[in-house]
């Protein structure tokens, strides 16, 4: 993991400047912009492969930010906001983000959650075919090695998240798993939030998803939480 861009979007410079400093001195590439547009035309032209996005902006906001980005691209969005509430973690997690940090924080804890998000999404180089983690249904391959999802022999753009909690339910086909378990063991010690998350990402991927074949559903159970379920 070196070299990797990170587009930090803030309209603070002093932060732009201290999280400028610290991915550096981590080995990233860091390019700075303050504004909404100028975010737009910086994703575009740099192709970054991590995104620090600011809720807060002059011109744009970072929602609508992130809701462009992800009209075209799964590229991970890390969100950076002063706004601590479970409405806006939600907004933020629905419009497609794969994280987010409330201001104040520690740089080390951003750098921290960077390492994770792409950790998560870059492929495992040499892995022998029998270490593959891949499971197939009808119409359906989540290969989590490559971080691929492939839905009627087509591939379909998910989120990091996505494709974690999509694998670990269809890894375990018919068992049913409470919020607080898929928390746990898909989010791990480095997620702060609550279950509400997991809603958001099965709403998610259900709109990938739904319909797609009748072998196989990812179902809610009423009171409980989760399973993918498949039918004879």
């Amino acid at each position: 993991m070196a070299n990797e861009k990170i587009l930090i979007v803030d309209d603070d410079v002093n932060i732009c400047e201290l999280l400028r400093l610290y991915l550096e001195k981590e080995g990233f590439s860091a390019e700075v912009v303050n504004d909404g547009l100028s975010a737009i035309n910086a994703f575009n032209t740099l192709n970054p492969d991590l995104i620090l996005l600011d809720i807060m902006l002059p011109g744009l906001d970072g929602w609508q930010i992130c809701r462009e980005i992800r009209k075209t691209s799964s590229t991970p969005i890390i969100m950076l906001t002063a706004k601590g509430e479970t409405f806006d973690k939600v907004l933020g997690l629905e419009l497609g983000a794969d994280d987010y940090v409330v201001k104040p924080f520690e740089p080390k804890e951003i750098i921290a959650r960077i390492k994770a998000v792409l950790r998560r999404i870059t492929p495992v180089q040499s892995t022998p075919a029998n270490n593959v983690k891949e499971v197939s249904f009808d119409k359906l391959t989540i290969n989590l090695t490559n971080y691929e999802l492939k839905v009627n022999d087509r591939f379909v753009d998910a989120p990091p998240k996505e494709l974690e909690l999509i694998y670990h339910l269809a890894s375990n086909p018919n068992r049913v798993y409470t919020r607080d378990q898929l928390l746990d063991e898909v989010w791990g010690f480095e997620y702060y939030g609550d279950s509400r998350t997991v809603d958001v990402h099965v709403k998610r991927l259900r709109e990938k998803l739904e319909g797609v074949s009748d072998k196989w559903e990812l179902k809610t159970v009423w009171g409980v939480g989760y399973k993918f379920e498949t039918k004879a």
